[in-house]
């Protein structure tokens, strides 16, 4: 298996500004239906839930895109798509939506809790498309968030309703002749430069979209044919086919006969090898690249060298569409059109194969994104496997299928611990994790690496009980077994929860321990570099600041050496934490300011957060104890969605403790608190862009804060430091 290609990454430094939804940008021109999103905006007036409906192929997602980017302005907090149609199992709904909503959550909490409080207090506008596979399961959580979040609404599309009380249901219809007419001729002059309707066939056309019902996605694959055909020898086709329809079921649909001819004819005029290539791509759960491509779909009967130009002949006729991502080209397959090459795949009996070629393709990118996760390549390994993640559910999911491949999904879910706890998806990771452990297979490997992962994700999410239970385990099964490795993580994740449980004296002990069992195997990567700084964070909590700089300056050579990023922040944390002891100012904000760029950057809440509460504190010894509780504030918002505040641990509270006091007697209660509850204002990307603005040029205007009753002028704040001039960190 080839290495997978991977773009440049976005710089740390990059001022990550505000979001306000993530409706993608039309590629193309939108056509026609003038009165349709006239009336559908009329109807999100009346209620606060509006679900589109039709038949495959009428353009409902294309519609209810351009209707939110029309009301873009109505929400204050942004318009958010969620696309479901590549989420199948309905336990994934919820996480679906958290990450369309752009959210981040390390705790234990369901993810239908962090939905519900991200919506409560917002106004903003969620377009649900392609539930209708989900259907049960998503009118629930709908029902759920439009009664405990007040200004929220929903717009949905489907081919049913949702069927909730208050709906409005706005059956969206074919186009009519006018419309239908114009994006023939639009998205044909697209596929062969210079088409222009004459007079001469103007009819024909006319003809061909009454035929093809105005149905859009019909429209679009028949111009894809005037590549090679003309108007007129489509309709003579299209005719053929429909005189086909005869003999099927009387209860079917005529429209539905009609996509279904339309994308049927299509495919017959497609040559062999391109309609082999169209059955096998839909195998893929969302977007895919080229590689997994070459290596799924090739074959005795399908070289792979033959592949790109088989794909490109399907992007030409609008079979297969191509999209631009952080991951690089991607391509997908319509829902309708992935539906009908499935039935076709089916049909050839080699479904089955092509699952598990494509579940073994899955492995090894995983495989070599944790490999990459070590070195200059992270942020290309975080992008894609965030774009793959689909694809890797459901390469879990054949794994769970049979008992003899269990261990398979085990593997997958436990290599992914670099995206579950570097990338903000622990919760998710857990309910993996969970999943796969279930099933009662052999001690082996797979099930040890699963087990310390499941462990470590505990930690993280503030589950001791849950984390004592994995890592007990994968200790004891390890040592029985002899796998040094799963031991030695084992150690290195229970000396992390003595850390975050107040125990720094057992946590040096273990941590040390498992150092040196990493030292005795070879291993070196992120974990045994966190490992270090976490040792560092433990020695630095028993006051040695120094001998905690010390361990973490190595960590930080050894990360610029390699390329790695993610540890680099944690090392830097503790580095900016140590500084502290020897005066405000310079050395500790530039080290945190770079803990927060590379944490926010990989979506790390957690590395994130810290870094918030330390900037604070740093900012209020500044002199600035009115931008230091807009901080604070902002901390206290994003704390719920990482765990409990500073892990309810006394070490990691005293820094904020130290920050509350000084800001208090600065500022007095009553406009602390008014600072403070400015800053729960604020979202994540505003946060982290106003603290590393913060200090750059002086005290930092906030926005939205109370009023200054001296007209803006400050009195730097009395400072109560150590002998050496810093704050006292205990």
């Amino acid at each position: 298996m080839r290495r997978p290609h991977h773009p440049r990454p976005v710089p740390d430094d990059a001022d990550p500004g505000p979001v306000r939804g993530n409706l993608p940008a039309e590629l193309n021109t939108f056509v026609g239906r003038d009165d349709e999103l006239a009336h559908l905006r009329r109807l999100m007036r009346e209620s606060r839930l509006v679900t589109v409906a039709g038949v495959a192929g009428v353009g409902k997602t294309r519609f209810v895109t351009r209707a939110a980017a029309l009301m873009e302005k109505r929400y204050c907090d942004g318009v958010w798509i969620a696309e479901l149609s590549a989420v199948r199992d309905p336990d994934l709904l919820e996480h679906a939506l958290v990450e369309a909503l752009g959210l981040t959550d390390h705790t234990s909490r369901p993810p239908r809790t962090t939905l519900v409080e991200h919506c409560a207090g917002r106004r903003l506008l969620l377009v649900i498309d392609g539930f209708e596979h989900l259907a049960d399961a998503c009118a629930g959580l709908v029902r759920e968030l439009l009664r405990r979040a007040p200004h929220l609404q929903v717009l949905a599309a489907g081919r049913r309703p949702l069927r909730l009380d208050g709906e409005l249901t706005f059956p969206l219809m074919p186009m009519t002749d006018v419309d239908a007419l114009e994006l023939f001729a639009r998205r044909a002059a697209a596929v062969r430069p210079g088409f222009r309707l004459t007079d001469g066939d103007r009819e024909t056309a006319r003809e061909l979209c009454r035929r093809l019902d105005g149905i859009p996605l019909a429209l679009e694959l028949a111009a894809g044919r005037l590549r090679a055909l003309t108007t007129e020898q489509v309709l003579h086709r299209l005719d053929d086919r429909f005189r086909l329809l005869t003999g099927g079921s009387p209860s079917a649909l005529p429209r539905h006969q009609t996509l279904r001819t339309a994308i049927g004819w299509s495919h017959e005029l497609c040559a062999p090898e391109q309609r082999l290539l169209w059955a096998r791509l839909s195998v893929f759960a969302g977007q895919f690249d080229l590689e997994a491509v070459e290596y799924i779909c090739s074959g005795p009967d399908l070289p792979a060298d033959s592949v790109l130009d088989v794909l490109d002949e399907l992007l030409a006729q609008s079979v297969v569409l191509r999209e631009d991502s952080a991951a690089g080209s991607r391509y997908r397959l319509l829902d309708t059109v992935r539906e009908y090459g499935a039935e076709w795949l089916k049909a050839t009996g080699d479904a089955e194969r092509l699952r598990r070629r494509h579940r073994d393709w899955y492995l090894g990118l995983a495989t070599w994104c944790e490999l990459d996760w070590f070195g200059p390549r992270q942020a290309e390994a975080a992008a894609r496997i965030d774009s793959e993640l689909p694809n890797l559910r459901r390469a879990m999911e054949c794994s769970m299928e049979s008992p003899d491949e269990v261990h398979l999904a085990q593997y997958l879910a436990g290599t992914l611990w670099f995206y579950w706890a570097g990338c903000g998806r622990l919760s998710e990771g857990r309910r993996w994790l969970d999943h796969v452990l279930e099933e009662e297979t052999p001690y082996d490997h797979s099930r040890l690496k699963a087990l310390w992962v499941l462990g470590y994700v505990a930690v993280l999410q503030g589950d001791p009980a849950g984390a004592v239970s994995a890592l007990q385990e994968c200790r004891e099964e390890g040592e029985r077994s002899g796998d040094a490795t799963a031991v030695a993580y084992a150690v290195h994740r229970t000396g992390c929860l003595s850390i975050v449980t107040d125990d720094p004296v057992r946590a040096e002990e273990l941590l040390r321990e498992a150092l040196g069992r990493y030292r005795e195997i070879g291993e070196l990567n992120s974990n045994v570099l966190m490992a270090q700084v976490e040792l560092g964070m433990a020695v630095a909590f028993r006051g040695d600041l120094d001998a905690a700089a010390a361990i973490c300056d190595e960590v930080r050579e050894i990360c610029e050496d390699h390329g790695e990023r993610w540890a680099l922040a944690y090392a830097l944390y503790v580095l900016g934490y140590a500084a502290l002891r020897s005066g405000p100012g310079g050395r500790a904000r530039r080290m945190l300011r770079q803990s927060l760029s590379i944490a926010h950057a990989f979506h790390d809440l957690l590395g994130t957060v810290l870094s918030l509460e330390l900037l604070a504190l740093i900012t209020v010894v500044e002199g600035d104890a009115v931008e230091a509780a807009v901080l604070q504030g902002a901390a206290d918002r994003i704390w719920p969605s990482v765990g409990l505040p500073l892990f309810g641990s006394a070490h990691y509270g005293r820094p904020r403790a130290e920050c509350e006091e000084r800001a208090r007697t600065e500022l007095g209660d009553a406009r602390y608190e008014a600072e403070r509850r400015a800053g729960r204002r604020l979202d994540a990307r505003t946060a982290v862009a106003r603290a590393l603005r913060a200090g750059a040029d002086g005290p930092t205007a906030p926005e939205g804060t109370a009023g200054e009753a001296d007209g803006g002028t400050r009195r730097p704040a009395a400072s109560r430091t150590t002998g050496r001039g810093g704050p006292e960190l205990g």
